[in-house]
């Protein structure tokens, strides 16, 4: 049998978004990347001058903001369309100051607790794939399957630098690299759920495999053909 919950893991620009989204379109099953529920709230934190220092507003922010993952409303790439108070918001959550700002608001319990409580609600329906960086570790452990995803810290910011640049950002690739190591240092290191494997999840490693490779392989691992 096909697992109905599947909980991937992994660092930023490891392709475990890519992964997520095929396996939900392979399998038709709903998808959540939950990092754009983190990074719409450290949006409206910006977008409304609340100090990312400032732990208690925004905890406040993050029980309260309406946040609503629909499937794609446009043509441009995207995956999914995230809006916040009824504005779309799917690129705008994508920028450099949101990247420098996520991991700090995304260590905050108040704020992980707030989303962690909606997740559990959309897993709890089954047939989903859920994508993030402590889902197999704290928001569902009993999930029928836990892929990890990793790849070299080079090769994720050469994907994260050019994903940038298709959306016409000029970004600097040190610029990228520095900022991904800086929230790989954050996200391993918080107190509360740290990045980390779950010791039940299938270490997925994709530094030297291609899209098509990476994403055959996915298939094989829900299909029961690679353990």
């Amino acid at each position: 049998m096909r697992p109905s919950t599947i909980a991937i893991d992994g660092p930023a620009a490891s392709g475990k978004s890519t992964i997520g989204y095929h396996l939900s379109r392979y399998l038709a099953y709903l998808y959540l990347d939950t990092g754009v529920l983190y990074r719409a709230v450290t949006w409206a934190a910006l977008d409304r001058h609340i100090a990312i220092e400032d732990e208690a507003a925004i905890t406040e922010l993050a029980d309260n903001l309406h946040i609503d993952v629909v499937p794609p409303t446009e043509a441009d790439g995207r995956q999914y369309t995230v809006s916040v108070e009824g504005r779309d918001v799917t690129w705008d959550i994508r920028t450099p100051e949101v990247d420098a700002a996520v991991s700090p608001v995304s260590a905050y319990p108040g704020v992980r607790a707030a989303l962690t409580r909606r997740m559990r609600e959309i897993a709890a329906l089954g047939h989903v794939v859920m994508v993030g960086r402590d889902i197999g570790t704290v928001v569902i452990p009993d999930a029928d399957m836990k892929l990890y995803v990793v790849a070299s810290a080079e090769e994720r910011a050469h994907r994260r630098q050019l994903e940038m640049q298709t959306h016409g950002e000029d970004v600097e690739y040190d610029e990228v690299l520095a900022n991904l190591q800086r929230r790989d240092q954050i996200d391993s290191h918080r107190q509360t759920a740290p990045l980390k494997a779950a010791p039940d999840a299938i270490i997925f490693d994709n530094t030297d495999l291609t899209v098509e490779e990476m994403l055959t392989r996915a298939e094989n691992l829900v299909d029961g053909v690679e353990c």
